[in-house]
């Protein structure tokens, strides 16, 4: 393995770890919120099974990977500290293009663009506003339901969340947790609540408009115990594919008896993904 300072274009670095280096084949999986190494040990068992197979892998941490990150702004010359408690929504297509230009830079010919969870609406909001030639395949694992994940937020906490922003006060801390564990400012929450990538629904007439617009092909998987699905994750994952227009060329992954970060079927989900690429012909 071996650790990255990815560029973005507004300078700041982002931590990323390559699995293996050399292959001609890369898989970019975009983390989600806390979707670090501790809370998602599966990363590791995607990394090594890819790398048994020839294929490399990065770990592509976010912003909001931890609660807070240290980290250096290149542009600037000065440390900065990001995270959760600070990430702005609209990062989104900077961060996916650092990793993919890193790719490029790197020579890999064939990347595929994977997302878990919040990283997995990135990857969705990302490539429906880039038809990017550089990304020949999309993975989506686990895509966040963010109507459920908020369903605890109150009303009286939204209004003091729009009244913090539309004072000036955005970039102060909320005196309670986001969603009940989440530490951050007004305007971290704000984006949340703008429904910027509330992109997947249990409910047939959600709103899909980001998916709609897709043109790549590729793969969704998600275990059959995820509980952000309301009980079906299968129509979940099936409702989200109906709704992109590549929808008969993609491929549908259900991992049985476990959730949404795989627990005890870490393994079965990284050859579930080698087989995936090597279906593909990687």
């Amino acid at each position: 393995m071996k650790k990255l300072k990815v560029p973005t274009k507004r300078g700041v670095l982002l931590d990323g770890v390559l699995f293996g280096g050399g292959a001609d084949t890369v898989m970019i999986a975009i983390t989600g919120i806390h979707g670090n190494f501790y809370s998602n040990p599966f990363y590791y068992n995607i990394g090594n099974t890819l790398n048994g197979g020839g294929i490399d892998f990065i770990y592509a941490q976010t912003n909001d990977a931890f609660g807070q990150i240290e980290t250096m702004n290149i542009r600037t010359g000065e440390s900065e500290l990001i995270g959760s408690w600070n990430e702005r929504f609209e990062y989104t297509d900077d961060d996916i293009d650092a990793y993919l230009t890193f790719a490029q830079e790197q020579g890999y010919k064939h990347i595929i663009l994977a997302g878990h969870s919040l990283g997995a609406n990135k990857v969705i909001y990302y490539l429906s506003r880039h038809h990017d030639e550089r990304v020949e395949k999309f993975i989506l694992l686990s895509p966040a339901n963010l109507t459920h994940m908020m369903s605890g937020v109150t009303e009286r906490e939204k209004e003091y969340i729009f009244a913090e922003v539309e004072k000036g006060r955005s970039d102060r801390l909320l005196p309670f947790d986001f969603m009940g564990w989440v530490e951050c400012i007004a305007y971290t929450a704000y984006d949340w609540l703008s429904g910027m990538l509330n992109n997947v629904h249990v409910e047939r007439d959600g709103d899909f408009s980001q998916s709609e617009k897709i043109t790549h092909t590729g793969a969704l998987l998600i275990g059959t115990l995820d509980r952000f699905t309301y009980g079906d994750p299968s129509g979940f994952l099936k409702n989200i594919n109906d709704h992109i227009p590549t929808a008969a060329h993609n491929k549908l992954i259900f991992i049985e008896g476990t959730g949404h970060t795989y627990q005890r079927k870490e393994q079965q989900t990284a050859d579930e993904i080698l087989k995936l690429m090597k279906d593909w012909g990687y």
